[in-house]
């Protein structure tokens, strides 16, 4: 079976990716037949990065919280990132996770979700290039929140539902059907290139 891992991108207090995650996972649940995994960064505090590149060093990590992290991201075959924009760019979080691993993201498709000022685009399209030093396939779809929709969100008190991302779940849909396409496609061809 094809494993996605929905990675939360944000950890501090109050954050919205909690919202996100809960409703992008509840609607996998019902929607798909992927395997998901949801791997929240605040389960996985590291120093920020200032050892040996990882793309030389494999999977020769510094301690056991890195190693850990690298297993956890070489299980999927595809990834979500949840990412806000802070300040016209992702969070410095999500950066030095990505940055204490390397071979484990390899040849995989990564798509995306974001919100803030105009839904997140411009971590997205960051992330995007990022993604391509990783040597992955980020991939065309993602879903933007907008401000209007996580206003509604929080306006609406009851923030465990998620009924204010229904308007979303066309482009969800999208993203995920893209997303298991390439999964599908590119562990064929890691299988096949180890053989």
């Amino acid at each position: 079976m094809t494993t996605i891992q929905i990675i939360v991108g944000t950890t501090r207090e109050g954050r919205f990716s909690e919202h996100v995650a809960r409703w992008v996972t509840a609607w996998l649940a019902t929607n798909s037949d992927l395997d998901i995994d949801v791997l929240d960064l605040r389960d996985h505090p590291l120093p920020f990065f200032d050892g040996r590149p990882p793309a030389y060093t494999g999977r020769d990590y510094p301690n056991p919280d890195v190693q850990a992290l690298g297993r956890r991201i070489d299980r999927a075959d595809g990834y979500i990132v949840l990412t806000g924009e802070y300040n016209h760019g992702y969070p410095a979080v999500l950066k030095n996770a990505m940055d204490h691993t390397f071979v484990e993201w390899r040849r995989k498709p990564i798509s995306f979700i974001g919100w803030g000022n105009v839904g997140g685009a411009r971590a997205i399209e960051q992330l995007r290039q990022v993604a391509i030093e990783f040597e992955m396939a980020p991939l065309r779809h993602a879903v933007h929140i907008s401000p209007d929709i996580m206003r509604a969100h929080h306006e609406r008190g009851d923030t465990a539902s998620s009924e204010t991302f229904e308007p979303l779940n066309p482009k969800l849909a999208q993203l995920v059907d893209d997303l298991a396409w390439w999964a599908h496609c590119l562990t064929n061809g890691r299988t096949a290139a180890a053989s």
